[in-house]
Formats: structure tokens, sequence, C-alpha cells
């Protein structure tokens, strides 16, 4: 498994806004680069992005939680 950490912290979103789908879903295929979510610092939205291609497994952490930098946010089957 690999797993895709936060770079800052802040509070972590799942989806881009409500009304809208999680960015990815279990069973998803994931390429570098793809975005697995956001990170709200101060109002500055910062999406964070896979650096390993695999599988979606799961979210770590739930949509709108606080977070710490190098937190674990999602996990990828490689």
């Amino acid at each position: 498994m690999a797993q895709v950490m936060s770079p800052v912290p802040g509070t972590f979103y799942t989806q881009a806004s409500p009304e809208e789908p999680t960015y990815k879903s279990k069973g998803d295929s994931v390429a570098v680069g793809d975005t697995i979510g956001l990170v709200e610092v101060m109002k500055t939205f910062i999406e964070i992005k896979a650096e390993t291609a695999g599988t979606f497994d799961s979210y770590l952490v739930e949509n709108g939680a606080a977070v710490t930098a190098g937190e674990a946010l999602a996990q990828l089957e490689e």
C-alpha cells in the first residue's frame, strides 16, 4: 500500500465542493499527478496529488477534518 500524505497542515477535503463527487472512490485507477483531495490553509486551497500510480483504496481522514503536515490522507494499492 502507498499512502498520500499532506504536505501542509490545514483542513482536508475529499471533493471540490459539497455538490461534487469525491475525487476518488474505492477501486478507481490513480495515475501520478491525479488530484486526490484539497487542503485548505488560510483560505487557500492546495491540490493534493498522487505521487504513485495504483488503485484507490480509501481515504484515511474524513472530509473536513483538520490534518497535520505529513499525515496520511489516503491509501493506494500499488
